[in-house]
C-alpha cells in the first residue's frame, strides 16, 4: 500500500478503514523490518503514538487482526506489545505466545495482573524463562501449573520440578503431563509413582524401569510419612482424595465465573487436558445445573442428553462430536449408545433456544 493510500485512509473514521490503515503500516514496516529507520527511537516512538492512538478506539475485530500480525514482529513497539497482551484472551494469545518483545518482567506482570487464563498462556509460552517459572510456582495456581508442566521447552531446574511433583498429591491435573515430561528424573518418576492411577504406573514403570523393590519401599515410606502426619487417632491419606480434588476444582470454577472468564470454550480446554471433572463443573456452572445430573448423564447410555446440556451454554453442534469423543475416552467409553446415541446427540441442537435445552436437559435428567 502506497504512502498516498495511507495517508486517504487516515483521513477516514470508518471502522473498516481504520483497519486498513494499521494492517497498511503494519505492511510497511514488515516490508523494512531490520533497517535502521524502523528500529531508530525516533521511528519507535513514532509507531508508538500512531498505533496506541488508532487501537485505543479501534473494534475487537481489528484489535484481533493485528494481535496476530504483530505476534512476531520485531520492530513492533513494546509497549503496543504489552497493551495487546492484556486485552482479552482471544486477543492477546497470539501476543503472548509468540513477541519476542515480552520480556520476562512483562510475563510476570501478566501472571499478578491478568486473568487466568492469560497466566495460562504465559505458562504455555516455548522457551519460558527461569525467573517466570519460579512466578508460576510461588503462586501455586493449580491450572496455571498444569500448563507449565505440559510445556517441555519451559526452564524448569531439578527443583521446579521436584515441586510440581509434590503438588501432584493434591493437583490432580498435574499428573499426566508430569509423567510425560523430558526432565523427569527416576527418583522423581519413583515419586509421582505414588498419586498416580494404575495405567500412569504402568507408564512410570516401562519409562524409568522401576524396579518392583524400589516401588515397594517408596510405597511404605509415603505410608509411614502420612501416619506421621495424620493427627492421632486419624488414618493416614496417602492419596488425594476424589473430594479433595473436586472442591479444589471447583473453587477453580467459582474463581474462573466470578471473573467473567469461564466460557463454553474452556469445557473443550478441560476435556483436551484430560480433566474430564473440571469439565463437570465447569458444565454444571455454566448451565446452572446439579453436578449430580451432569455425572449421571455422562454415565449414562444417552448421549443426547448431554447433548442437550451442551447445546444449553452455547458449545456449537460442529464441536459436539469432538466433545463427546473426548468424553468417552475418558470415561470408558460411556455416555454409550454408539454411533446411533451420536446422531441422536446431534438432533439435540435442534432450532430451539439455549433456555428450552437446559429445560428439557433438566425434566430428563431426573429420570437417569
Amino acid at each position: 500500500m502506497s504512502s498516498e493510500s495511507l495517508l486517504e485512509l487516515a483521513k477516514s473514521r470508518a471502522p473498516a478503514d481504520r483497519e486498513r490503515l494499521l494492517l497498511g503500516i503494519v505492511e510497511l514496516c514488515d516490508a523494512g523490518e531490520g533497517t535502521a529507520a524502523v528500529v531508530s527511537p525516533q521511528i519507535q516512538a513514532l509507531l508508538n503514538s500512531i498505533f496506541l492512538g488508532l487501537v485505543a478506539g479501534a473494534e475487537r475485530e481489528i484489535r484481533k487482526r493485528l494481535a496476530e500480525k504483530l505476534s512476531t514482529a520485531e520492530w513492533a513497539p513494546p509497549a503496543l506489545i504489552n497493551v495487546l497482551a492484556l486485552d482479552e484472551i482471544e486477543i492477546a494469545r497470539p501476543v503472548i505466545a509468540s513477541s519476542p518483545l515480552l520480556k520476562d518482567v512483562d510475563l510476570i506482570r501478566l501472571l499478578v495482573e491478568a486473568t487466568i487464563e492469560h497466566q495460562i498462556e504465559v505458562a504455555r509460552r516455548p522457551n519460558l524463562g527461569a525467573s517466570v517459572v519460579t512466578a508460576i510456582l510461588s503462586a501455586a495456581e493449580p491450572a496455571v501449573m498444569t500448563a507449565l508442566a505440559g510445556n517441555a521447552s519451559a526452564e524448569l531446574g531439578p527443583g521446579d520440578l521436584q515441586r510440581l511433583v509434590e503438588a501432584a498429591r493434591e493437583v490432580a491435573s498435574l499428573r499426566i503431563p508430569l509423567s510425560k515430561h523430558p526432565g523427569l528424573t527416576g527418583d522423581l518418576a519413583l515419586r509421582l509413582y505414588i498419586w498416580v492411577g494404575q495405567a500412569l504406573r504402568q507408564s512410570l514403570a516401562d519409562r524409568f524401569r522401576l524396579a518392583p523393590t524400589l516401588i515397594e519401599a517408596a510405597l511404605a515410606q509415603s505410608v509411614a510419612e502420612a501416619h506421621i502426619a495424620a493427627p492421632s487417632g486419624q488414618g493416614a491419606v496417602v492419596m488425594a482424595r476424589d473430594g479433595d480434588r473436586e472442591a479444589m476444582e471447583a473453587r477453580l470454577i467459582e474463581k474462573l465465573h466470578a471473573a467473567g472468564q469461564l466460557r463454553a470454550g474452556y469445557l473443550v480446554r478441560a476435556l483436551q487436558e484430560g480433566r474430564l471433572s473440571l469439565f463437570v463443573a465447569a458444565l454444571a456452572t455454566l448451565g446452572r445445573f446439579e453436578m449430580d445430573h451432569v455425572r449421571r448423564v455422562i454415565d449414562s447410555d444417552r448421549p443426547e442428553l448431554l447433548g442437550l446440556a451442551c447445546a444449553a451454554v452455547g458449545i456449537d453442534r460442529s464441536v459436539f462430536p469432538a466433545i463427546l469423543e473426548m468424553i468417552r475416552s475418558l470415561n470408558n467409553g460411556r455416555p454409550g449408545g454408539g454411533p446411533e446415541g451420536a446422531r441422536r446427540a446431534i438432533g439435540a441442537f435442534g432450532p430451539v433456544s439455549a433456555q428450552v435445552a437446559a429445560t428439557a436437559f433438566r425434566q430428563a435428567a431426573l429420570s437417569v
